[in-house]
């Protein structure tokens, strides 16, 4: 990419996304399971852009969703219903309702007052309610613990006893059909070993589940692949295809993935501007114009995201090189891009571009501080288009100013 054209034609902090790389980690998901059904389920949560969902729809895949408006989105973009699945722990009434009402392939079912409130919901509105039930099969995924979810410690899923439970009351009900099994144990994995011990495991337990007669239909491995952020083994997607494949022998269901970070992460980059600098007495710090706002993961995570110096000047001295903190203009301590990272010859006006930023870069992104979303452009065939503009501050006021004027109308009346 040339990010200096880009960073002038569009501004900074700007996202730039490769879509022919989103387009070949999507087809290679679909290759290693081209021998069994299956279906791509992309978890919105990593980047849930309009255009991004839409080259999923383009290419037969399904979503991942953890709320209502994330389903809605991927029914926008022309992911078809029959292929969107419904995951999260605290999902309302009015949002299974709605899930039920686009009749989607199937709810993730989280805790049995959940199982309850589906069941109610379908019997009041007359509807059969296709679950599948997320089983935590207490395996350490060996992943950051704020992104670790299958371990019994954690808030996701059913412990295996309690979800064999109930499975049997679903099996029984005149409006629920329990037609998938799901497990997912964390984000970021780089072992692939946790993963294949806990598809056996699920696989183990579904069997026990046919042998009462309940038809399951699809077995959801979830999502989690990591991807190489600085020095990180990355797992082989033949090698865990084998594995899975060789977990569910002898099982007739149809798989489902739902990966994320492995679609989009290498895709996109954050682009930023030096806007100052400062010397401490033992620390340099680069001010750049993008902060933890617009990307959160390593004030977060402390979760590394390469930059690249990009120098207004063609030769830079080498001689100059230094320590620093890549740091925003957010009122925190904690808004950082990179520390200690060893920087040449920075001036203001340079460009910082952060690598491996398309996945919970934007998607995580706020208004703190009354700061404007970054805009969003796509490379598609070589040639940059706007996926989302960048927003602007009469935008983050227009909701409030209905409240504003009747405040104020009180604090009149009141003299």
């Amino acid at each position: 990419m040339d990010f200096k054209n880009l960073a002038k034609q569009y501004g900074t902090p700007l996202y730039a996304y490769d879509f022919e790389k989103i387009k070949s980690n999507f087809l290679a998901y679909k290759k290693v399971f081209q021998a069994r059904k299956s279906l791509i389920c992309y978890a919105l949560k990593a980047n849930s852009n309009l255009s991004i969902l839409a080259q999923i729809a383009a290419l037969e895949g399904g979503a991942d969703c953890v709320s209502i408006g994330e389903v809605r989105r991927a029914i926008k973009a022309g992911i078809k219903p029959y292929k969107i699945i419904f995951s999260g722990v605290g999902k309302r009434d009015d949002e299974i309702k709605e899930a039920l009402d686009s009749e989607i392939l199937f709810l993730n079912v989280e805790s049995n007052d959940e199982l309850l409130r589906i069941e109610a919901i379908a019997k009041k509105y007359n509807k059969n309610a296709r679950i599948s039930i997320r089983v935590n099969p207490d395996i350490d995924p060996k992943t950051h613990p704020y992104i670790s979810t299958g371990l019994s410690e954690n808030k996701f899923g059913i412990e295996i006893e309690e979800a064999k439970k109930l499975y049997i009351y679903a099996h029984k009900s005149n409006f629920l059909s329990p037609i998938g099994i799901h497990f997912h144990i964390g984000s970021q994995l780089t072992e692939l070993e946790p993963i294949l011990q806990s598809a056996q495991k699920i696989a183990s337990f579904t069997k026990s589940l046919i042998a009462l007669g309940i038809n399951i239909k699809f077995f959801d491995v979830g999502g989690g692949i990591g991807i190489c952020y600085k020095d990180e083994n990355t797992i082989s997607l033949y090698d865990y295809a084998q594995g899975i494949l060789a977990a569910i022998k002898g099982l007739d269901v149809t798989i489902i993935c739902e990966p994320g970070r492995s679609i989009v992460g290498e895709s996109g980059y954050l682009i930023t501007k030096v806007i100052s600098q400062k010397q401490h007495k033992n620390k340099h710090f680069v001010i750049i114009d993008g902060a933890m706002n617009d990307l959160l993961r390593p004030s977060l995570y402390d979760a590394y995201h390469r930059p690249n110096h990009l120098s207004q000047k063609c030769q830079k001295n080498t001689n100059d090189s230094k320590l620093v903190d890549i740091v925003g203009p957010i009122c925190e301590s904690g808004d950082f891009l990179a520390k200690n990272i060893l920087l040449n010859n920075v001036e203001n006006g340079d460009l910082i571009v952060f690598e491996n930023a398309g996945a919970y870069g934007y998607s995580m992104s706020s208004n703190y501080n009354t700061r404007t979303r970054a805009c969003e452009i796509g490379i598609i065939h070589n040639k940059a288009h706007i996926i989302k503009p960048r927003e602007e501050l009469d935008q983050l006021f227009e909701n409030e100013l209905e409240g504003l004027a009747i405040f104020e109308d009180i604090l009149n009346s009141r003299g």
